[in-house]
């Protein structure tokens, strides 16, 4: 793996002519309740990202610390992106890897909010650019909070500032969470959640969907390892296609 926050570019154009792809985190800056950091979506993606970079040897990118998290704007320290300007950046992102001669990208995703607009980059960026990109976006998650989890989720495959996202975070930068002021909340979600734009401020006072108070660092090192195991599969898949393809 080369770290891209301390690499020089020979560096990346020895990686890119060995066929080596990039990985780049893209997280988001919202809020996550009173205990959790507002960078949690980034913490937990650039972990992953970096597992998954370290087993690929590829170029890991630093992460985009900002993402499209509108939902959560009533939240004192959201900072959010617009769908287009998410979708741009990392449009913007694949052209200057292939113009270094980076093969691939994978992206992973740390916030739901990002799925739509990153969806969307990598459809224009293999049509327009003929550059391959994948993204992932913890897959099998809800099987493996279900095996991890004593407390239950909070509905709709939500996992926000709750016993998994916080147990991840305590696994990866424990310092950065408070658990003296962690609570439970259970939002109702009202019966149009998902088919139109509901402020998360008007479902939960204090920003968390479910019970994080059982959280541990060992938990988070399972779900994160798991996650991993999920990845690595489709991650590698990828790979040997643009290694077929090459040798086309």
């Amino acid at each position: 793996m080369l770290d891209g926050r301390t690499a020089a570019w020979p560096q990346v154009e020895e990686l890119a002519g060995q066929g080596r792809v990039a990985v780049l985190p893209f997280g988001a800056f919202e809020q996550h309740g009173p205990h959790m950091p507002l960078s949690t979506d980034t913490i937990m993606a650039e972990e992953l990202a970096r597992r998954l970079a370290r087993a690929a040897g590829a170029l890991l990118l630093p992460p985009v610390h900002y993402g499209e998290t509108s939902g959560n704007s009533g939240f004192p320290g959201t900072i959010s992106l617009g769908f287009d300007t998410v979708r741009r950046i990392a449009l913007d992102i694949c052209a200057s890897l292939r113009g270094s001669g980076v093969p691939g990208l994978v992206i992973v995703n740390g916030d739901y909010g990002n799925q739509a607009p990153l969806k969307l980059a990598a459809r224009e960026a293999g049509e327009q650019l003929g550059y391959p990109v994948l993204m992932i976006d913890y897959p099998g998650l809800a099987e493996i909070a279900a095996e991890v989890s004593e407390t239950p989720s909070a509905g709709h495959g939500f996992y926000h500032a709750d016993e998994v996202e916080t147990s991840m975070v305590l696994a990866i930068e424990p310092t950065a969470v408070q658990m003296e002021r962690a609570r439970e909340e259970y939002p109702r979600f009202p019966p149009a959640y998902g088919s139109m734009p509901i402020p998360l401020r008007q479902i939960s006072a204090s920003g968390v969907f479910g019970d994080p108070r059982g959280a541990t660092a060992e938990k988070g090192e399972r779900i994160l390892h798991a996650l991993t195991e999920r990845a690595w599969p489709i991650v590698r898949a990828f790979l040997d296609g643009l290694e077929g393809a090459r040798q086309v």
